[in-house]
């Protein structure tokens, strides 16, 4: 069972609409955390609610030794959190969860974030300045309102591609739009990253596939404990070495998992049709 870690909150900045950036204080987080994992949090120190909800860790300062979490104000849990003032403190359980693996050298790691799925990357788009790496991030949402980092990440080092489907910002379209554009560039070796809506995850999986590229996804299924122990976030996985698919636990087994391994909903009844045209044919 990990420690319940005491977090002071030790910054935090509004964004539009009900985004936040908190910024804690806890040094072995901001030391140990990697790009794709999480933490458990709630505000105060009390009992009640009994559950933490959990956040992708967007950024971290081990000199300082703080980390941040983009807050999306949903229900009473991150409602709580964004309304937490400087000195006040969360508990916390993390960093939790399998990271995103480290491209190989000479290999472009191409992110895709849907929205809210950008909270991992900015640490990502560190990690990559820090080992030499090559990075493009494709951010996109339904409209401008929907990309509130986007002058944030402006600032790093990893080119930025925005995409909105009304086309306020950026592309206009779905952010997978500009992902094959650059892919059928010639750009060279890239391997895809993915976090946000299931149907974009899936869709950049299927990009993946197409062109025979290895790809990782952050998935999002509700999260009660974090540890494995509620199973309430299980995903359908098969590995190559399995006969058939079972279910892994997000929280322990992810929440980054390798896209070809996925079994994405609706995909067996698809793929038992195309074996029936064939076996007909």
């Amino acid at each position: 069972m990990p420690a319940n870690r005491i977090v002071p909150l030790v910054a935090r900045e509004g964004l539009r609409g009900p985004y936040w950036l908190l910024t804690f204080r806890h040094p072995e987080i901001a030391r140990d955390a990697r790009a794709g994992q999480f933490v458990m949090i709630k505000a105060g120190t009390s009992a009640e609610p009994p559950l933490r909800r959990p956040f992708s860790i967007m950024a971290t300062d081990p000199g300082a030794e703080t980390f941040t979490l983009f807050v999306k104000e949903v229900g009473p849990g991150s409602r709580a959190l964004g309304r937490l003032a400087p000195g006040e403190v969360a508990q916390c359980l993390g960093p939790l969860g399998r990271p995103f693996s480290t491209p190989p050298a000479g290999t472009e790691a191409l992110l895709v974030a849907g929205g809210y799925g950008v909270a991992p990357f900015r640490l990502f788009a560190e990690e990559l300045k820090r080992s030499g790496g090559r990075g493009r991030l494709f951010y996109g949402g339904r409209t401008s309102d929907d990309l509130p980092l986007l002058e944030h990440l402006g600032g790093t080092s990893t080119p930025l591609v925005p995409a909105t489907e009304d086309g306020s910002v950026g592309h206009h379209g779905q952010v997978t739009a500009p992902l094959e554009e650059w892919l059928d560039s010639g750009a060279g070796p890239a391997r895809l990253y993915a976090c946000g809506p299931e149907a974009m995850l899936h869709a950049v999986a299927r990009v993946a596939e197409a062109r025979g590229l290895a790809a990782e996804v952050s998935l999002d299924p509700w999260m009660g404990c974090g540890i494995g122990t509620c199973l309430g976030c299980v995903v359908k996985v098969q590995n190559t070495d399995e006969t058939r698919a079972s279910y892994r636990c997000a929280c322990t087994e992810g929440p980054v998992f390798d896209a070809a391994r996925v079994r994405w909903p609706g995909e067996e009844v698809s793929r038992a049709r195309r074996e029936r045209a064939g076996f007909m044919a």
